[in-house]
């Protein structure tokens, strides 16, 4: 399960975007501090997830808009935009890609427990409408 360990990426990404634009990886971390119960795995996906994310942002938050009818990425909130962003690497560019169905799933729970009372229909929306396209391709 890495429900913990995506908390804690959530919770980086989510820092080094308020913290500035995060393209140069600035901010540090420290994943072991962060929760000490992360196994090893735990965290090698948490910094890889966190590099990937960062590294990838543009090609990230182009896929998000293309979605995200009448929003722009940089006007939603924090964390919905951290959050969708997580679940597009995770299904698109990691290397051990995420069925689109879990990781929406995930990204809305995400959504339920961090963002606000629109947060998780959002999320499943611009996440839902990417994934239907995806299939129509």
């Amino acid at each position: 399960m890495r429900i913990k360990a995506r908390e804690v990426a959530l919770k980086i990404l989510f820092g080094q975007d308020v913290a500035g634009d995060g393209t140069d990886n600035d901010i540090t971390y420290d994943v072991a501090v962060e929760d000490e119960k992360l196994t090893a795995a735990d965290i090698r996906y948490v910094n890889d997830t966190v590099d990937g994310v960062t590294q990838k942002k543009r090609d990230i938050d182009e896929k998000i808009a293309m979605f995200a009818k009448d929003w722009r990425v940089e006007r939603m909130t924090g964390i919905d935009r951290n959050i969708l962003r997580l679940a597009v690497y995770e299904m698109l560019f990691a290397a051990k890609k995420m069925k689109p169905a879990i990781a929406i799933n995930e990204a809305v729970e995400l959504a339920k427990s961090y963002g606000t009372d629109d947060s998780p229909r959002f999320v499943n929306g611009v996440l839902g409408a990417m994934m239907r396209a995806d299939k129509t391709d």
